[in-house]
């Protein structure tokens, strides 16, 4: 067996602590302070007229220059920005090891581009350079050297490929980005050693551009070995350029794409469609997920760019209707708690961070019925996706996701989004609920004009996709996009949101319930109801969150709601109640996650309390989403000897300032150590916490509750 000369030959990825901490400082590269935006245009352009409301789409025209290259051989360009996957755990080592495995036949080669790390655990590939590899049956080659390079930039990228397609054409020509994604808005393949610069889709576009009018030809597929990056703003972009995207909705668990299966499975087919490709490629990905015990969570797709743009059009018409429906804030209340109910990728929660990624289907399911046109656009999606792997975590993912505030992270977040957004009338919905987090009035009153220019016309880009004249356009809208966004710089966040308004305020009852009645102008703007748990500091002098319930009687037609809390919550075996934010909430089961310290380091640990098994287990330990916008793709199994300390966000009576308290330490011993079971006699306090529709919140006053000899009662007021 051809091997990798390895430094450290027992890297297993699921033993690796750390995986996703980007939080070290990177030097600044020479590069850092050049611009990565490419001139000129990339390869679609999008316009809706206002009056017909309907959707045009043209891609770029590539040039038929005839079949050059060599005939039966699949070459598979991989773009490999190791950051702290290949730093701290060998991800990238291990990758490039399955694929001298895999590389045993004439039909296939992967030619490598190496970078975008500190350190590589193997003594073949310099840390210091941009290296090209060449690794086919006969083993690994170094046959091309660069200076050192953001892999976050786009010409990077584009010269790469440009290099790549001249010295290695065939037949069949495939692109997979490797390293962590973030979604639509903060992209993929983030550099630690340029300051985590990423590809933007943006800069995907004119890469892709420059290096398709370049050869004259699509590539067969793009692919995504990170998370988060099967969403329906990429396979836009993606589809002027190649005929499938393979992606996850989803984190992908730290073993990644098999590239022994993928080399093995073209060796044995040489003559493979794009399509039987991506198959494998999926079929392989979940099989080494179950074998690490991550295929929960997992999701992998093909997509069809083929049927992109039937599926814009589709999209755009139901946006229409979605965006028109909200005109009515109780109808655009319904939508948007359907919305935040959807499934949804990557955390988005108060202790992992937001991605706001939130699966395709389950965004027209829960607007269906007020926007006409839900079976289209339904029959559209599945059209697209052509095959699709998912775990028990995601049974009804479609597919694709797309991007929604579920938290608005800054009006530089919305510039991003507005750039990708493939609808006039989508981005009008996302803006109305944004003004409204500043001007709730103006929000009800809200028109889509600034989308749409004197004519009647949108454009995708507005500028620079239309008009053609490279940096000055594209200068003039950012400009512009940035400013427009600055509205939300005005908007706060006070958990006294005033458009929650009630019937029957907050009160324990003479009968011990805990409950409220919503107004009707409460109603039509409330969005979520849950409860928060505290309980006291052992010095009394502090409030300690335990977390979030769902255990509420809740009833939206009447605007009623109560509590059910029984008691029962998870903690240690020593007795210390943990934190807990609701991640997933399936029919049977509901992940959880909780802030801890593990052997020094913040991060999460993720719970599964499993109804059917009546279990509660812990699956390890997820970083979450870092300041670049980068996700962790590592949960990381714990090891006997882990030290965890819990954490909690706190707040001092007195003073009322918030603070991070921390638990007692606990060291793993690799026995069952999780419970969930009634909480130790004692007193405790609740409070009801509702969303509404614009990203605020109203946090009730505090009723306080005894747990005694099993018994769980509120105090009268």
């Amino acid at each position: 067996m051809k091997k990798l000369v390895i430094l450290l030959l027992s890297v297993l990825l699921l033993a690796c602590a750390g995986c996703g901490d980007l939080e070290e400082e990177s030097t600044e590269s020479a590069a850092t302070a050049e611009t990565s935006r490419s001139a000129g245009v990339g390869g679609l352009t999008m316009s809706v007229n206002r009056d017909s409301g309907e959707l045009s789409v043209t891609r770029l025209a590539l040039p038929d220059r005839g079949f050059s290259g060599d005939k039966g051989v699949w070459t598979i360009f991989v773009y490999l920005c190791g950051t702290d996957l290949e730093t701290d755990c060998g991800g990238g080592t291990d990758d490039l090891q399955e694929m001298l495995d895999g590389a045993a036949g004439d039909g296939v080669r992967f030619v490598v581009q190496t970078g975008g790390t500190e350190e590589w655990m193997n003594d073949t590939v310099d840390p210091d350079m941009i290296q090209r590899f060449l690794i086919e049956q006969e083993g690994i080659e170094l046959v091309d050297e660069q200076r050192a390079a953001g892999m976050g930039r786009m010409q990077t990228f584009s010269d790469f490929l440009q290099w790549g397609a001249e010295q290695y054409p065939s037949e069949h020509m495939g692109v997979v980005l490797w390293d962590h994604g973030g979604g639509s808005i903060t992209g993929v393949c983030f550099d630690e050693n340029d300051d985590y610069d990423s590809l933007s889709l943006r800069e995907l576009d004119a890469a892709l551009a420059e290096v398709c009018i370049g050869t004259g030809r699509k590539f067969d597929f793009i692919g995504f070995d990170a998370c988060l990056m099967g969403t329906l703003e990429a396979a836009n972009i993606l589809a002027s350029y190649a005929d499938y995207m393979v992606a996850s909705e989803e984190l992908e668990p730290g073993s990644g794409w098999d590239y022994e299966a993928i080399g093995e499975y073209l060796t044995g087919n040489p003559g493979a469609d794009p399509l039987s490709l991506g198959k494998a490629v999926c079929d392989s990905f979940l099989a080494a997920c179950k074998k690490w015990g991550t295929d929960d969570i997992c999701t992998l797709s093909v997509i069809d760019l083929s049927r992109i743009d039937d599926l814009l059009v589709a999209f755009n018409d139901f946006a229409r209707g979605m965006f028109e429906a909200a005109s009515d804030t109780g109808v655009c209340s319904d939508m948007v708690r359907g919305i935040t109910k959807a499934d949804n990728f990557g955390g988005n929660n108060k202790s992992e961070g937001y991605t706001n990624m939130v699966d395709m289907g389950g965004i027209i399911s829960s607007c269906k019925a007020y926007a006409d046109g839900t079976g289209a656009a339904m029959n559209a999606l599945a059209d697209a996706v052509a095959y699709s792997v998912s775990g028990s975590a995601h049974r009804g993912a479609s597919g694709l996701s797309m991007y929604y505030p579920l938290k608005v992270e800054g009006s530089q977040e919305l510039s991003i989004f507005s750039d990708i957004c493939p609808s006039p009338y989508y981005i009008s919905f996302v803006d109305r609920q944004a003004q409204g987090s500043v001007d709730a009035l103006y929000a009800k009153d809200y028109e889509d004009d600034e989308w749409f220019d004197a004519n009647g016309n949108w454009f995708w880009g507005l500028f620079d996709a239309i008009l053609g004249n490279g940096d000055e356009d594209w200068d003039e809208y950012d400009d512009w996009s940035d400013e427009y966004w600055d509205f939300l710089e005005d908007g706060e966040v006070t958990g006294e949101s005033p458009l929650i308004t009630f019937a029957t305020k907050p009160h324990v009852d003479e009968d011990g319930a805990f409950w409220f009645e919503l107004d009707d102008d409460g109603w039509e703007y409330a969005a979520d109801v849950c409860g928060f748990v505290y309980e006291y500091s052992p010095d009394g002098k502090d409030m300690i969150e335990l977390g979030e319930t769902y255990d509420i009687n809740g009833d939206w037609d009447t605007g009623v709601f109560s509590d059910n809390f029984d008691g029962w919550w998870i903690s240690l075996s020593d007795g210390q109640n943990l934190a807990t934010y609701i991640a997933e909430n399936a029919e049977d089961y509901t992940i959880y996650t909780s802030p801890v310290m593990l052997n020094g380091e913040e991060t999460n640990l993720r719970l599964k309390l499993d109804y059917k098994a009546e279990t509660l287990t812990i699956e390890g330990a997820w970083d979450g989403v870092d300041e670049s916008g980068a996700l962790s793709r590592e949960i990381v199994k714990l090891r006997q000897g882990d030290v965890i300390t819990p954490l909690y966000y706190a707040y001092e009576i007195e003073s009322e300032d918030e603070f991070y308290y921390e638990g007692e330490e606990y060291t793993f011993t690799g026995e069952p150590e999780i419970y969930y079971d009634l909480m130790e006699d004692g007193d405790y306090l609740y409070a009801f916490c509702i969303d509404d529709i614009y990203g605020d919140y109203y946090l009730t006053d505090f009723a306080g509750f005894f747990i005694e000899d099993g018994e769980v009662g509120f105090y009268e007021e």
